[in-house]
């Protein structure tokens, strides 16, 4: 019993999160609700059983537990009383509806992406609520110190409660102005899941399956070819998952991956989607990762990509958002068209510069462009150093595997 409320604690509690933050309207009381709930589910589940609905028993339980502790704070403060009536009026029919509860995420997105809120605090308060990583590893995903990344989500969580932010998806005119910020947030959640920040495992399959989720709720409340480019992206991609992991939890590069084994109805319907983008000429940020996505997923071996294509969109893609991480993707795809020297004055230039110096994998590429180019004490000093900041145990491995096999 208690591995299935794991289960459900892994896989739904952000959805849980959600909704209890639309229900009592403050994150710091639905974050208690949702831990009061879960707890209360561990005493009641394996004597009563498990409920037909789980996830609406949660809901309902942590809405009433709060009822129930404002009731006796309200029998000392008379402002807890005013919290208590607001949050009473019946709205079981609301906690019920499982069409509510699963739209909820998507209205929590749209709140945590508010124009009101700094952009850096969006995505902090984001990660942290709706893919429930801790302040800690949110700090290290964006190489800031924790008490930093505390602080911002403090004050937006501040800001959404002074300003009385509604939690709400909202009308169709406003959706555009928050589109960029909101499929960043999906994208994040995607890429915690594809890749995970820390860990046993590389992949966390609820986070991926709830960012296509939500692009595609978001895709039917408005048809748009950046978000179609991103279901696109995170379809291709998540196409390659039985195959980036062996039978006993190894890294499996995307050269000796056994193509067989990706997902062919993901790849069909995200090759349609760019398809359809690129037919109409108009491809953006998102759209233009799915064509580099798609330009592997229509190879059937490895042997067959055509890097010189993928540099040029890279290239593209500096363009349309200059960024380190594309520069650095761009090295990679450009070592396999020029040899390993053309790769490395690129990484090398990057960090010369200042930038991705604590990103290990900006050292790990350096390290095998420097394995390819026979440079092996150099290559070990720099496989070390990825290791050193590597938080993901498969990546650990890969890396110290990469280490033994170097020449002494």
């Amino acid at each position: 019993m208690q591995k299935l409320i794991d289960d459900i604690y892994r896989s739904h509690s952000r959805r849980v999160l959600a909704t209890l933050i639309r229900l009592l309207g403050d994150f710091d009381r639905a974050e208690e609700a949702l831990h009061e709930a879960f707890a209360e589910a561990a005493r009641k589940w394996p004597r009563d059983g498990v409920p037909d609905n789980p996830m609406a028993w949660l809901v309902s339980t942590g809405r009433f537990r709060t009822i129930d502790q404002l009731r006796r704070r309200s029998r000392f403060d008379a402002s807890m009383k005013d919290i208590e009536d607001s949050l009473y009026p019946a709205q079981e029919a609301e906690i019920g509806d499982m069409d509510l509860i699963e739209d909820d995420v998507l209205r929590l997105i749209f709140t945590c992406c508010h124009p009101i809120i700094p952009a850096d605090a969006q995505i902090a308060m984001s990660l942290r609520e709706i893919c429930g990583l801790t302040t800690e590893e949110i700090a290290h995903a964006f190489l800031v110190p924790a008490p930093t990344v505390a602080q911002r989500i403090v004050r937006a969580k501040n800001r959404i409660r002074s300003a009385g932010i509604p939690y709400e998806v909202p009308d169709k005119d406003q959706l555009p102005d928050r589109l960029q910020r909101v499929l960043h947030v999906i994208y994040l959640v995607f890429n915690e899941g594809y890749s995970a920040t820390s860990g046993a495992d590389i992949v966390r399959t609820d986070l991926t399956a709830e960012a296509i989720r939500l692009c595609r709720t978001l895709l039917a409340l408005l048809p748009d070819l950046e978000v179609s480019g991103l279901l696109a992206l995170m379809l291709l991609q998540d196409s390659r998952r039985a195959a980036r992991r062996s039978a006993t939890g190894e890294i499996i590069l995307l050269a000796d991956q056994d193509r067989s084994l990706w997902d062919r109805e993901m790849i069909r319907e995200g090759l349609a989607l760019i398809d359809a983008a690129t037919g109409c000429g108009a491809v953006g940020y998102y759209g233009l990762q799915a064509a580099i996505a798609a330009e592997h997923a229509r190879k059937r071996k490895a042997e067959e990509t055509d890097w010189h294509r993928i540099v040029g969109l890279y290239g593209l893609l500096l363009i349309a958002r200059p960024s380190p991480i594309i520069e650095l993707n761009r090295a990679v795809a450009l070592a396999m068209c020029e040899g390993p020297a053309a790769g490395l004055a690129i990484v090398e230039a990057i960090l010369s510069r200042g930038e991705l110096r604590d990103y290990h994998l900006a050292h790990a590429a350096r390290a095998d462009f420097l394995r390819q180019l026979k440079r092996f004490p150099d290559a070990r000093l720099a496989y070390e150093k990825a290791l050193e900041l590597c938080r993901q145990q498969p990546e650990k491995a890969f890396i110290r595997k990469r280490i033994a096999e170097l020449p002494e």
